[in-house]
């Protein structure tokens, strides 16, 4: 069973994602041109919507891969849409998640499709299945990234350059926290389609609970400060400073008043 099952009403495209990637459109044009009198709104702005729109990506890649596995419910359920309403619980796929980034500047995984999987046949889609959304933030962050690792700042203003650090953080962070192996997340779902019948039985119950264990765990100092490390590490490694995801944040988080340090060095 293919798309081809699926009425075309089921995989056009929402107004709503429209909306959502025109507000991305509009602000990361006022933030390239500065155009905006608070960069600080634009950017703000620019990294939300942005943030909204791969959300929205992640889940349609789980969809879209479960549709071609098999299960066609994805179609009728407004999965291949990308209408963020559509999903099983919006609070957590987007709500939640934006609001961490506000908070606190970590990519939240979303995940909150519903795939129906007696009807797909196989270990290896079910396990591509769960891959497919923080693949989508892999290949997000990639996007990026480009401009640092090709070398190809010259002419990007400061501020977007800034923003595209930070939305990059946020990528990095959603896609390492999604493929952890713990239950709940999509790293889990990897994995599980190759567990034992019992061992999959004795770890179901803490499935609702395994995204709270690991915000819990990065409250602990030491892990917190060791997550970020490697967070820091892999965007070095892709281009990006220190120094650039920093003054992202700090541009974003535009009601702390700006840093001179930012202004100054940038």
């Amino acid at each position: 069973m293919t798309a081809t099952t699926t009425r075309p009403s089921d995989r056009r495209i929402s107004p709503v994602f429209l909306g959502i990637l025109a507000v991305t459109a509009v602000t990361g044009w006022a933030t390239w041109t500065g155009f905006a009198e608070q960069p600080g709104v634009a950017v703000f702005l620019f990294v939300t919507a942005a943030w909204i729109v791969s959300l929205c990506l992640h889940e349609y890649a789980h969809a879209r891969t479960a549709l071609h596995s098999g299960d066609i419910s994805v179609g009728s359920k407004g999965y291949l849409t990308l209408n963020p309403l559509k999903y099983t619980h919006a609070l957590l796929s987007i709500v939640l998640p934006v609001i961490f980034v506000i908070m606190g500047g970590i990519g939240l995984p979303g995940g909150a499709v519903f795939i129906e999987r007696n009807r797909i046949q196989g270990q290896w889609k079910h396990s591509l299945i769960s891959a497919a959304g923080p693949l989508t933030n892999v290949l997000f962050a990639a996007v990026c990234t480009a401009p640092f690792w090709l070398h190809s700042l010259d002419g990007v203003p400061r501020d977007f350059r800034f923003a595209l650090a930070f939305l990059a953080l946020l990528q990095v962070t959603a896609a390492l926290l999604n493929f952890l192996p713990v239950p709940g997340l999509d790293g889990y779902g990897v994995i599980e389609p190759w567990l034992s019948y019992n061992i999959k039985r004795q770890v179901e119950p803490f499935a609702p609970f395994g995204l709270l264990f690991v915000f819990a765990l990065l409250w602990v100092p030491s892990i917190n400060t060791y997550f970020f490390d490697v967070i820091d590490a892999i965007l070095r490694g892709l281009g990006i400073s220190d120094f650039e995801t920093y003054c992202g944040q700090n541009l974003y988080r535009f009601w702390q008043g700006s840093n001179e340090f930012c202004s100054i060095s940038g």
